[in-house]
């Protein structure tokens, strides 16, 4: 038999039962059919009750927070997605989008889960859709590709480098979903000239908390275009994003900068923000080595071809005032540096880290106040709040910043502060997470915001409003329009009473 012909009962299998939908009385699956049963309309893929293998949906990466949904659908089709969703609005079923993204090229099915840190993408009890069902690469060209939003970051830079292009802006991890990180924003180290990737973003397919499916971009249905690029998941599931691709730099010359005086550290950092002298831009908050104290480092990296002229290295480095005799030049190809980070992900993995709880705290910054919130969170964390994770710290220039909802503090530069701790075993996870939260209000009076990414424990409806400030009615209002039942994306906890 067909996937299109499938019977409903043989829709939902888990444990040897079959189920023909959803009671609503009892608000359970339902093995028979009845008065109050309704019927599961028909997939071309499959919704699965819970257990036998899918206990990775019931948790993310970040290992703090975990609830198992009451079933698992792997669409075969954007059709799929619809009907799943106009059954759950009907019935009042949670439902989220679960990436399960990883490298899976490497570790199989092992290396699949949600990158959520903080249960964003759980849907509590309700239906996770696993987008692995949605992971074609339908086209690459020159300037564009087209991809389902399961695709990874990984896949679509290996894909488009073999035809000479690839994407403006890559997160450092690069085993992530595309509708993943286009869902809360997606920040890397060329925001400096290119924004967040949302603003690499020409078009997208979305269904809507209704069922509908919508094409949208910055011409055509707007108001979804700008409510579901960094809104969380609220609006609508991104199921295909026509994204925007540069030519292919060959070589990437890499610079490290070692700095012990935050002073000079922030005025280099933004005096080569203001230059655009480097391609990519970044920055962490490293211990000395002598372990006693924290120091920075900025990464700058300038891109060039394989038959281009090497990089005036003495140009690049004019006028900045790093640690004398510190300073390290790394050539390596693109894919090398793109791909960097799956080395320590290696490790991390390797030392038992990876599963491990890891209370992230994304925040951003406004320039006049990022000084003295450094000073301030470098005197409060230890070695043991890091671990064997990375702080990153560096700026960013807001008007490259065009996504509507990507919200940021006011000013024209801004620091991007990322708190990605790997805690050893045994580590004071909810003391850390109180941290996050006493750092999160630190910030906010300071002037700035939170990224989606984090985990910020406490989070209230006054918290968002404030979060939001002038765009909150505009959240609230996209919220009615397209998921008036309020089942889209729960554990942002953005429109929790």
């Amino acid at each position: 038999m067909s996937r299109s012909g499938l019977s409903r009962r043989a829709l939902i299998a888990g444990a040897g039962a079959a189920v023909v939908g959803w009671n609503t009385a009892t608000g359970a699956w339902a093995a028979d059919s009845g008065a109050d049963v309704a019927e599961l309309p028909a997939l071309e893929g499959s919704m699965t009750l819970t257990g036998r293998g899918l206990e990775r949906f019931s948790g993310d990466f970040g290992h703090l927070v975990s609830a198992a949904p009451r079933a698992v659908l792997r669409p075969a089709s954007v059709r799929d997605v619809q009907k799943a969703l106009a059954f759950a609005r009907r019935h009042r079923i949670p439902v989220a989008v679960n990436g399960q993204s990883g490298d899976a090229a490497v570790l199989g099915a092992a290396g699949l889960e949600s990158h959520s840190s903080y249960g964003q993408a759980n849907p509590r009890g309700g239906i996770a859709i696993d987008a692995r069902g949605l992971d074609r690469i339908v086209s690459v060209r020159p300037g564009r590709a087209v991809v389902e939003a399961g695709v990874t970051w990984a896949r679509l830079a290996d894909a488009g480098l073999a035809a000479g292009w690839v994407p403006p802006v890559l997160t450092d991890y690069l085993h992530l979903s595309v509708g993943g990180t286009l869902s809360v924003g997606g920040i890397g180290g060329a925001v400096q000239h290119h924004g967040l990737q949302t603003d690499t973003v020409r078009e997208l397919e979305v269904v809507t908390g209704t069922g509908e499916l919508v094409t949208a971009s910055r011409t055509r249905n707007r108001d979804l275009f700008e409510a579901v690029l960094a809104g969380g998941g609220q609006a609508g599931i991104i199921v295909r994003a026509t994204l925007d691709l540069v030519p292919a730099p060959a070589r990437a010359t890499v610079f490290t900068l070692a700095y012990d005086d935050l002073d000079a550290y922030l005025a280099d950092q933004q005096a080569v923000l203001a230059d655009g002298r480097f391609d990519l831009q970044v920055g962490n908050v490293v211990r000395s080595p002598d372990g006693g104290r924290w120091r920075y480092t900025a990464e700058l990296v300038a891109y060039g071809q394989a038959d281009g002229a090497p990089v005036d290295r003495a140009r690049l480095l004019a006028g900045l005032s790093p640690v004398a005799g510190e300073t390290s030049v790394v050539e390596q190809s693109w894919r090398e540096y793109a791909f960097r980070v799956d080395a320590f992900a290696g490790y991390l993995r390797s030392a038992g880290f990876w599963g491990l709880p890891k209370p992230w705290l994304s925040l951003f910054l406004p320039a006049s106040t990022a000084g003295v919130f450094m000073r301030e969170a470098a005197a409060l964390l230890t070695a043991a709040d890091l671990g064997a994770g990375l702080l990153l710290f560096y700026p960013y220039a807001r008007e490259r910043v065009r996504t509507p909802l990507a919200v940021l503090p006011g000013e024209a530069v801004g620091w991007h502060f990322d708190l990605l701790a790997f805690p050893a075993p045994g580590a004071d996870v909810a003391g850390m997470l109180e941290r996050n939260r006493r750092l999160y209000e630190r910030a906010v009076e300071l002037g700035g915001k939170r990224y989606l990414i984090g985990a910020v424990p406490g989070m209230t409806g006054a918290d968002w409003a404030r979060h939001y400030g002038g765009l909150w009615e505009r959240v609230r209002r996209a919220k009615r329009r397209y998921d008036p039942a309020g089942i889209l994306t729960p554990g942002q906890g953005i429109h929790a009473s």
